[in-house]
């Protein structure tokens, strides 16, 4: 034998044999001081041999140095595996020592080697941390007492391991086999839980378990959890479809596919969904029976296909109920000089619905928990209605929210559909108060006088429950059939009348009354606001173009006939864009607007003062009414002819204003002597009453007196003034009963060039609430019943010639004798 074989041979005597190294694992003495070695998602226990992949350098430096030592090192798990780099806090402190048999480098510097666990250890401290870590470890010794109790546990993991082999692809026989040859229940629950599959979390926890009985309890539940699946996973298998219910069938192949998908690594996205809104649940600041109700309807989804339709009407249903701000609220602005100079920049007038404004934000600071108040403002168009809203929830530091009820007949478009409907949502409260984000929003109801009903349902009847302080603390919408507080909000509903609005309804609501502009209003308005907003909108500067005031007056007076001012601000931008044409022309062009440039800006002129110019007539009347557009003036005419006692009335007239006509006629025929008429004539003669412009309907009692006056006028001959109007109902006892609309009526009479006015006594309170502007321009006659009407009103008949009078009194004539 010569020197190198004798050296191999010695080499080959000095390394240790894996037989002998197996042999000797359970006598090896776990040393004071070990390299730790981090694992990920990996907890190895004792006696468990298992091949390891080293890839960190660390970790690679370290496996270099046992190997060439006692190769005893710590193989603890680490808590998030996650973690590249871990810490000490970053690693379980109870692991098991371990021995490497076998090493391998392969590519990129990394090893493969393969190691059995020697005993469970507990980490005291660390001793070093560069470039690997130690520790002083301590060993831990199985604690446990020989029992009937253990010795049935052991039978049962035995039994329950037998059939898990039998189901599980993945375990061989001899793993059966080899668990029978083991007498040591400790090593048994070691072998079995190494073999099972479940999760980081439960092994260390059994890792962690030092009372052997204990652990066969743990490892029991663990392992008969495992066979069950796997039980249900063969009968998924192995049954017909049809025998298996379906949500069953979904169910058990969702866990298989999870599973799946986990040994994978792959995401499993419908979980991490359920996870995401299960979190968010948790954050979102919910009421206790709405939390409830969105922890309920969690766990149902959690149980619903991904792939099915309900689930998205489940999760639907969960995204509102995290979305609305139940409980967030804004912060008001309770600084009252500042909401007053909010409300004066954005309004001009308007000092009653200022003034409950500032009201309710004086309340608000003494008293925090005050319930919103619910406003109605009623006036015609263009007065500025939904604007005021915006500038209240700006002057509160709220958020604003309109919603249009004009041309609503659906209940569900208020209180939501149920979600038993395909496609259903909440009704447009709900979805308003999403879109504001807060509980406590200003929520303006527009146009509330044009809500419709049909067969669907009435949503007026809806708006009870929402516009009641006494009911909207717990609104239920039909979708989410939870409670929502809406005693926060700030309700506005807006309208041109109440008429069409129903009383309980109507009852429920503050009404503050927006009249039309005066005209020195609404010059102020078009100075302060109009003027500079269309300059800005059709890029010009004051240099460019100014409207002086005599200008602006014209303009009101013969171009626009409303209560508001839409139309002014039309005409406007009209001449904003005539002028914005030679500016394109002439950078340095100015202008200065005067009356003769109207023609050629605006056009020839519309309106006239409708009673200027007119002489007294005979058989007709003016009146005023008032509509939605605000006042209004309007004729009452009347005529006879030969017939048999007949009353036709014309002028699209309302059941209301019929029966004024023939209360003003049967006055006349039971007073006829007074006024010296012959009382046959009645059942001679046809009377005609026809209010002109007939393609507008009309209606109301007001107009009563005005048909009194031109009956009496063509029964008497005697001409009615023409530069006074009248308003009033009529009794059939001559009484004149009070109307409403008094100011927008004054406002039309002033418009019209009317100098007198003819109102009932009881009216004279509502006359004080007109601008001094307006009383300062009219002559106010206030009278209890016709026959003052009759004085004020009638001239004394003329003496002429004229050939419809000499028949008429011809006619008379031939009465009277026959």
């Amino acid at each position: 034998m010569d020197e190198k074989e004798k050296d191999h041979k010695s080499k080959e005597e000095e390394k240790p044999e894996k037989d002998d190294v197996l042999g000797r694992v359970a006598d090896l003495e776990i040393p004071e001081e070990l390299p730790i070695l981090p694992l990920r998602e990996i907890v190895v226990f004792p006696f468990m041999i298992i091949p390891l992949i080293i890839a960190r350098p660390s970790s690679v430096e370290l496996i270099n140095e046992v190997v060439l030592g006692n190769r005893i090192i710590g193989l603890f798990a680490q808590k998030d595996a996650s973690v590249e780099k871990p810490k000490e806090k970053d690693i379980n402190n109870i692991g098991s020592a371990g021995l490497v048999l076998k090493m391998l480098k392969v590519g990129d510097g990394n090893l493969r080697i393969l190691v059995q666990g020697l005993a469970r250890c507990r980490s005291k401290s660390f001793t070093q941390r560069k470039p690997y870590f130690k520790a002083k470890v301590e060993k831990i010794s199985d604690v446990f007492t020989p029992s009937v109790h253990m010795e049935a546990m052991k039978r049962s993991i035995l039994s329950s391991f037998q059939e898990m082999v039998e189901f599980a692809p993945y375990l061989p026989e001899e793993a059966y086999i080899t668990a029978m040859n083991i007498d040591d229940p400790g090593k048994l629950s070691d072998f079995v839980a190494s073999n099972i599959n479940i999760d980081q979390n439960d092994r260390q926890n059994i890792l962690e378990i030092a009372d052997v009985e204990k652990r066969l309890e743990r490892v029991n539940i663990l392992l008969g959890r495992e066979v069950e699946l796997l039980r249900l996973g063969s009968k998924i298998q192995s049954e017909a479809r049809s025998q298996m219910d379906d949500a069953q069938k979904q169910y058990f192949l969702r866990q298989q596919l999870k599973a799946i998908k986990k040994e994978l690594g792959e995401e499993d996205s419908a979980a991490a969904e359920i996870e995401d809104l299960r979190e968010k649940i948790v954050q979102k600041n919910l009421p206790d029976e709405v939390r409830a109700r969105a922890e309920e309807e969690l766990e149902r989804l959690s149980h619903i296909n991904p792939a099915s339709a309900e689930y998205s009407v489940a999760r639907t249903y969960i995204d509102w109920i995290l979305i609305l701000p139940w409980q967030e609220g804004s912060v008001d602005e309770l600084d009252i000089d500042q909401a007053g100079r909010i409300l004066d920049e954005d309004h001009y007038g308007l000092e009653e619905v200022k003034e409950r404004i500032l009201e309710y934000l004086a309340v608000r600071k003494l008293k925090e928990d005050m319930r919103g108040p619910i406003l109605c403002f009623v006036g015609p168009p263009g007065t500025g209605k939904t604007s005021l809203g915006r500038s209240i929830a700006r002057a509160l530091g709220r958020k604003f929210v309109r919603m249009s009820l004009g041309g609503i007949h659906d209940e569900a478009e208020i209180r939501g559909h149920r979600r038993t409907y395909v496609g259903a949502l909440p009704g447009r409260i709900i979805q308003g108060l999403r879109e504001a984000g807060t509980n406590n929003p200003v929520f303006m109801l527009d146009e509330i006088d044009k809500v419709g009903k049909d067969f669907r349902g009435d949503p007026s009847s809806a708006l009870l429950e929402v516009l009641d302080p006494e009911q909207n603390f717990s609104f239920r919408d039909n979708y989410l059939d939870l409670p929502f507080d809406l005693s926060k909000v700030m309700f506005i509903t807006t309208g041109n009348i109440l008429d069409t609005v129903p009383p309980p309804l109507r009852d429920r609501m503050e009404t503050l009354r927006l009249v039309g502009y005066t005209l020195d209003e609404k010059v102020g308005i078009a100075k302060k606001f109009l003027i500079p907003k269309q300059l800005e909108e059709h890029g010009l500067s004051k240099a460019n173009l100014s409207i002086a005031t005599p200008v602006l007056k014209v303009i009101i007076n013969n171009y626009t006939r409303e209560a508001g001012l839409r139309n002014l601000e039309r005409l406007i931008a009209r001449i904003c864009r005539k002028v914005a044409i030679d500016v394109i022309k002439d950078k340095g062009y100015k202008k200065k607007v005067t009356s003769d440039d109207l023609d050629e800006f605006l056009g020839p002129r519309r309106y006239y003062d409708e009673v200027r110019g007119k002489c007294p007539m005979v058989g007709m009347a003016t009146g005023l009414a008032y509509t939605e557009f605000g006042g209004t003036i309007t004729f009452v005419e009347a005529t006879m002819m030969r017939g048999k006692g007949e009353l036709t009335l014309t002028g699209q007239l309302g059941d209301v204003m019929k029966e004024s006509a023939v209360a003003a006629l049967s006055y006349l025929r039971s007073n006829a002597g007074s006024y010296d008429i012959d009382e046959e004539f009645f059942s001679k003669m046809d009377i005609h009453i026809h209010v002109p412009a007939g393609a507008v309907p009309k209606d109301g009692p007001s107009a009563g007196i005005t048909m009194a006056t031109a009956l009496i006028s063509l029964l008497t001959e005697r001409p009615v003034r023409c530069d006074l109007a009248m308003t009033g109902e009529i009794t059939l006892i001559g009484r004149v009963l009070p109307i409403g609309g008094v100011r927008e009526k004054c406002l039309a009479a002033v418009a019209a060039g009317i100098k007198k006015v003819i109102l009932p006594k009881e009216n004279v309170s509502s006359v004080e609430e007109i601008s001094d502007e307006i009383k300062g321009r009219l002559e106010f006659v206030f009278v209890e019943n016709v026959d003052e009407v009759f004085k004020e009103v009638l001239l004394p008949a003329r003496v002429s010639d004229d050939g419809r009078k000499k028949k008429a009194r011809r006619e008379r004539e031939e009465r009277v004798a026959s």
